[in-house]
């Protein structure tokens, strides 16, 4: 939980600067004192509607679901990140950055009142029934979507395992939605896996930040090191495509097994001063062997951060399509209830000084898939600059993109980026 303090700092003043700093001073706490007043007019007003909806609605409401609402609505006015968890929610939430959780096994976000897929989870009940980054939720189990918060849609889609749910899902350039029966199931999160590519090449895929991340990923370099002998490892091909993200900590801890030590990423809050500097302590546990790191549209948040320390450190290539532009922190504060509020509360920075924000990680080596004709034009992602109410670029002679490609075939043999990152480390031509 991230702690707040208002720091108060107080000059002694000589007499005879008193009366040159007096009238200022009385118009600074003139205009505070305004402000305070316009916010207590403001909440009077919201306490009014909602008297007056308790009082006179056709049927009588729930005060704690009005509330909620009104919570709800507050929080969507500001980014498409932050939201209200009630206390079911919010242990849904721990209970899935731990790795393990019941469902479908899919990444979403509200974009346009639309529910829409970010990225299903490596072997989840939504991954294995085909379904894509990209695709739009538009029904569960029949009931229409629209009107659902993101929460409430959440919630829907959790329940018992074993337990079926219908999707109706909307997806670009197919035109009619079509339907997909899943069954829950208890997800879990291998967050990192690993195997021998073409004799020498050591393959780790790393799918979401969990708990579990950095651990898996040191018993991965570990076992990849064994199996074809440190001597003959001529590097690592780490896959970060269609990785939603997770937690930051991990990001950095991944970042370091890496880089060894040094700044990975900052992150700025509203004020000059609230900035927070993470860096890595090492070591680097791949002795320095040459790495490439995969991005597609579907890489964002904490992937992205591991793929802009890297770049920026010069320690790593990244190869692939745009990554999706998550460039912000939310802060998980508990409130009164078992609830708690994820909040935007700071923009994160690569070592460079650099924001991705609504830009995403632009690969030096740009390796575009080769998508069947059926998926063409349903496998790219907006990213972040495509989320209505996103926020801002700070660096305003930059242009907005961000989000690209998100396909990834199933077989390796079909797999060009992956190939073409096999051919770098092995000093092929491309």
């Amino acid at each position: 939980m991230r702690n707040f303090a208002l720091i108060s700092t107080g000059a002694a003043l000589g007499v005879l600067g008193t009366v040159a700093l007096t009238q200022p001073h009385l118009l600074l706490v003139d205009r505070a004192q305004a402000s305070l007043a316009d916010s207590y007019k403001q909440l009077n007003l919201f306490g009014e509607v909602f008297e007056r909806v308790r009082s006179d609605y056709v049927e009588p409401p729930e005060d704690g679901k009005l509330v909620e609402g009104a919570i709800n609505g507050m929080l969507a006015s500001l980014d498409p990140h932050s939201s209200y968890m009630d206390a079911k929610s919010f242990q849904d939430m721990q209970v899935q950055t731990k790795g393990e959780f019941g469902g479908l096994g899919i990444e979403v976000t509200m974009e346009d009142n639309a529910l829409k897929i970010v990225s299903p989870i490596d072997d989840s009940p939504a991954s294995k029934a085909g379904i894509l980054a990209g695709d739009v939720i538009t029904a569960l189990d029949g009931e229409a979507v629209q009107g659902m918060s993101m929460q409430q849609a959440v919630d829907k889609m959790r329940g018992p395992v074993n337990t079926p749910i219908t999707l109706r899902v909307l997806r670009a350039g197919k035109g009619v939605p079509f339907e997909v029966k899943l069954v829950r199931d208890i997800v879990k999160v291998a967050s990192v896996r690993d195997e021998e590519l073409a004799g020498d090449i050591g393959y780790i895929r790393i799918t979401q930040f969990t708990e579990q991340t950095f651990d898996g990923l040191k018993k991965s370099i570990d076992r990849l090191s064994r199996k074809i002998g440190q001597d003959k490892i001529k590097g690592y091909v780490i896959d970060l495509r269609n990785n939603p993200g997770g937690l930051l900590d991990q990001a950095v801890s991944v970042s370091g097994a890496f880089l060894g030590r040094g700044e990975v990423v900052s992150t700025r809050g509203r004020n000059a001063d609230d900035v927070q500097r993470f860096a890595a302590d090492g070591p680097d546990l791949t002795q320095g062997k040459p790495i490439v790191v995969l991005v597609n549209g579907g890489s964002a948040s904490a992937s992205e951060i591991v793929a802009g320390a890297l770049q920026d450190r010069k320690r790593a290539t990244i190869l692939g399509t745009r990554s999706f532009g998550k460039g912000s922190v939310q802060t998980i504060i508990p409130l009164q209830g078992d609830g708690a509020l994820r909040l935007t509360t700071a923009r994160y920075y690569t070592p460079s000084g650099r924001s991705i924000q609504a830009r995403g990680i632009e690969p030096e080596v740009v390796v575009q898939e080769n998508v069947p004709d059926d998926l063409k034009g349903t496998d790219e992602t907006k990213g972040e600059s495509g989320l209505t109410g996103h926020l801002a670029n700070p660096g305003a002679d930059k242009a907005e993109e961000g989000g690209s490609s998100a396909y990834v075939p199933a077989n390796e043999k079909d797999d060009t980026q992956l190939n073409r990152a096999i051919g770098i480390l092995q000093g092929r031509p491309s």
